[in-house]
């Protein structure tokens, strides 16, 4: 039986998924936290998902020479999942795309009430850089301002605002450009800079690492609208078309199928070209990217 591109992501993200779990088991929850809390942020975090982010944070670090075992890649990792699982939380919520299905389950509004589901988004995002701040040792300072920066009013946030036309975008592809950046990409180029910083990568290697996160990033937020339009809801484990019905700016709805495929092919091109100079041990990320743009789900 022959593989699946699908099968293919899952094998290579799988390690690196598996190790981000148990370390999300034994960071999550700190001490003094009220037990329907902590079972709203385990629902919240450990109900599956990808882990795309937190492998991107430790194949980056462990190609740059990191040990597996080492602790700062492996709280980075945590972090980061955090507060990309927090922005699912809210992004989810009546207020904002209000969805009902995240990962094949209800979504944390619809199994806890508005207010736990807040609550625990809020609780995510400042556990994370608690998770961070406890390291014994590493430039956990530069990994916090990393992290807070993607996530921040001028990163995710400002993305999530722009979306919504909460404030004022240019026309066409720049203001489609605008909000990618910044509400997907932001966060995945992080995740790779924040795998090199915990590695001590010097300044041309955490530059080209951060030209192959943008526009990995760039390229996966494209895919994903591509595939609310063509994949099945059952697969992707949430509701498929709503871009469509709620009128949002997606590249399919700007330059059509065809043209979309085609940015992606080249984005993908432009991701795998940047660690070109990098060599051998960043082959892992090269191959993500592709298995990532034919992905089905």
């Amino acid at each position: 039986m022959t593989d699946t591109v699908d099968d293919r992501l899952v094998a290579l993200l799988s390690p690196y998924a598996a190790c981000a779990e148990e370390d999300l088991r034994l960071w999550l929850i700190e001490p003094g936290v009220p037990s329907t809390l902590a079972e709203a942020m385990r629902y919240c975090v450990l109900s599956g998902g990808k882990r795309l982010r937190p492998a991107l944070v430790l194949m980056a670090a462990q190609a740059l020479g990191a040990d597996a075992r080492d602790e700062l890649p492996r709280r980075a990792a945590v972090a980061i999942e955090m507060v990309h699982c927090y922005s699912l939380v809210h992004d989810d919520l009546p207020a904002m795309d209000d969805d009902k299905l995240r990962r094949g389950l209800p979504t944390a509004h619809v199994k806890f009430g508005q207010a736990m589901a807040i609550l625990a988004g809020d609780a995510l995002l400042t556990r994370a850089f608690g998770v961070l701040a406890e390291a014994d040792s590493g430039p956990t300072a530069l990994l916090c301002g990393e992290l807070a920066g993607a996530a921040g009013p001028s990163g995710m946030i400002a993305g999530q605002v722009a979306d919504m036309d909460l404030c004022p975008l240019p026309a066409g592809l720049e203001g489609l450009e605008y909000i990618h950046l910044r509400k997907t990409a932001a966060l995945i180029r992080s995740a790779v800079r924040m795998g090199a910083l915990a590695a001590g990568a010097d300044a041309a290697t955490l530059s080209a690492l951060s030209n192959y996160g943008r526009s990995l990033g760039l390229a996966f937020q494209l895919i994903d609208d591509l595939l609310d339009v063509l994949g099945e809801s059952q697969k992707m484990g949430k509701a498929t078309g709503k871009d469509a019905q709620a009128g949002k700016k997606t590249h399919a709805a700007q330059i059509g199928l065809d043209g979309a495929r085609q940015l992606g092919e080249r984005l993908t091109s432009a991701a795998r070209s940047a660690l070109e100079p990098l060599g051998p041990s960043l082959q892992p990320l090269r191959l993500l990217a592709q298995l990532l743009a034919e992905r089905t789900h």
